[in-house]
């Protein structure tokens, strides 16, 4: 209920204290600029990212298992929110912004429902080649996105992003604003090179500064440039929620999508920072943080938020020990709506759009599209297809990532159907190895085959037809040992299919053992009585055993002396 119970005691403790206070106090400042840049990612004025900025962090931190987990606005969660929005605001302008609070609430409805549940399993659906490509492909759309804004142009909207983006590049052409490219370049050269010259500097803070700066004292706006303009002071407000059922029901997909896709991002940093801290992680009690950061955000103001990879990573490397540093965050937010939103006046949009795509170009990684190919090729086809489709039918990133996610479920159910089914015999260094790899000899009288997978609906009648070819192959054959190292699952039907295989090679004289068995096979034929019906001395902890049963059961119709099957001398046998 209270997981923050478990920390707060450890700030009696001064050098704790001071930890957090400055690790918070930094991620505020990388946080409050590329909060309104998300915000305008996501179709809506700046001053809400600072909204989803504020509150939401704090939340997260308190119930949440993560100690550094740096929760807020995010590039891919923002541009999810934009495409998920657009629709619904091509009919009603006006109800854009009550559209984001709803999609945050019901976003953090569906995580905290998964939580207290305890369904984060349902996350392990997004394979990791969906989210690589995934990853990409919202980068990419995000980085070129920005090209308007760094150009000074802007294009209607067409239904999908390339014809967009191939509007922006003819804008470029002909219409660049050369001040706002200036001030971009300007913004792009500070971050990279504090990137490089000091890295502990907040280069995105000082890159704001700077323009902001220098828009205010060249009269930028007056040359055309566009700024932030206004921003509201003063902390959000409760919005009571409009429920429009349709704009529900529209919207129902993408809430799962981000809801699921958010909650990976922050997963997959915090796994690798409990690593480095040696704490105790818990995706369920982390769906509950994020889940009520998400219902926090769209209450006060905010939109969908998620984890952050680089904040996250800046609070870490700052030296956050408890979830406080988070909460200092969404002080220091607090302070920056409250007193310096005037200061904010003049800030070029070009400079958020370098923003943008400084945080993104990281999320561009070809290196695990390779790996994933090299490693299994099909998970290298799913990585591909979900990187192209997304592309393809962006902004509607709901529909590439879920193409991806039912790739991934087919051919992993396609590969499941076809496991390897292996006829094996013995090797000179005694083990048992597949024929088909080694040119072993093999018995007349004695089979030993193994299937390396799951004996379920999906390829119990495979299982069936490869025995039965094994049958045909060896015309002489008596026995047939099965190598269940595994089978690490039987369902009902491949329970079924293997009752009538044993009956129907016991009718020609041939029978069926079983060695090296998992106990959650030995549980089904128990539970169904197969266990009686093939014989309890049909099955054995080796192969070895087998053989020695099968080999004294064919007597002196087979010397055994000579079988491919035995074991050499000095071996320790299988």
């Amino acid at each position: 209920m209270f997981p923050f119970l478990g920390w707060i005691g450890e700030l009696k403790n001064t050098r704790t204290l001071r930890a957090d206070l400055i690790a918070g106090i930094t991620v505020a400042l990388v946080l409050v600029p590329q909060s309104m840049a998300y915000a305008q990612l996501a179709g809506l004025p700046v001053h809400y990212g600072l909204y989803a900025a504020f509150l939401p962090p704090i939340v997260a931190a308190l119930f949440g298992s993560s100690r550094q987990l740096a929760t807020g606005p995010v590039a891919v969660v923002s541009l999810m929110t934009a495409a998920a929005l657009g629709p619904l605001a091509t009919a009603n302008p006006e109800g854009y912004l009550a559209y984001a609070l709803l999609l945050a609430l019901m976003v953090g409805l569906f995580q905290l429902m998964l939580g207290l549940l305890r369904f984060g399993i349902l996350v392990d659906f997004l394979a990791h080649p969906v989210v690589i490509g995934f990853t990409n492909a919202a980068a990419l759309i995000i980085a070129t996105s920005q090209i308007g804004k760094l150009f000074g142009v802007s294009v209607p909207m067409a239904e999908h992003h390339y014809e967009t983006l191939w509007y922006t590049i003819q804008a470029v052409i002909t219409s660049t604003h050369v001040p706002t490219l200036w001030m971009g370049l300007l913004a792009f050269a500070i971050m990279l090179g504090l990137r490089q010259v000091a890295p502990q500097v907040p280069a995105v803070l000082v890159a704001v500064v700077v323009t902001t700066l220098l828009s205010y004292f060249t009269g930028f706006q007056a040359a055309g440039g566009a700024v932030v303009g206004d921003i509201p002071a003063g902390l959000p407000s409760f919005v009571a929620p409009v429920f429009d059922w349709s704009a529900i029901v529209h919207l129902m997909t993408a809430a799962v999508t981000i809801s699921l896709v958010g909650f990976m991002e922050a997963m997959s940093i915090a796994k690798a920072m409990a690593a480095r801290t040696r704490q105790r992680l818990d995706a369920n009690q982390e769906l509950v943080g994020q889940g009520l950061a998400n219902l926090t955000a769209g209450s006060f103001s905010g939109y969908p938020v998620s984890g952050s990879f680089s904040r996250s990573a800046v609070n870490i490397n700052a030296g956050a020990v408890t979830g406080f540093a988070s909460v200092v965050t969404g002080l220091v937010v607090a302070a920056s709506l409250l007193w310096l939103t005037p200061l904010l006046f003049h800030l070029p949009q070009a400079t958020l759009a370098a923003v943008i795509i400084m945080a993104v170009v990281n999320l561009i990684k070809i290196q695990p599209v390779i790996h994933a190919w090299k490693a299994v090729r099909t998970d290298g086809i799913i990585a591909v297809t979900t990187f192209a489709l997304t592309l393809l039918w962006a902004p509607d990133l709901d529909k590439g990532i879920l193409a991806g996610v039912g790739l991934s479920l087919v051919l992993f159910l396609a590969r499941s159907m076809r496991p390897r089914f292996a006829v094996l015999s013995r090797f000179s260094d005694g083990t048992l190895r597949d024929v088909r790899v080694h040119p072993l000899p093999t018995s007349p009288k004695i089979a030993v085959v193994r299937f390396d997978g799951p004996l379920y609906f999906a390829n119990a009648g495979y299982f069936e037809t490869r025995i039965l070819g094994v049958v045909a192959d060896n015309p002489e054959l008596e026995f047939i040992i099965l190598d269940g190292a595994g089978i690490h699952e039987l369902d009902a039907t491949g329970e079924e299919v293997l009752h009538h295989l044993a009956e129907r090679l016991r009718a020609q004289g041939i029978e069926l053992l079983v060695a090296r068995m998992k106990k959650q096979f030995m549980d089904t034929i128990r539970r169904t009585g197969l266990i009686r019906v093939m014989g309890e001395d049909h099955f054995f902890a080796r192969v070895i055993h087998a053989l020695e049963y099968a080999w004294d059961r064919l007597g002196d119709r087979y010397d055994r002396t000579t079988c491919p099957l035995r074991l050499p001398a000095g071996a320790a046998g299988g």
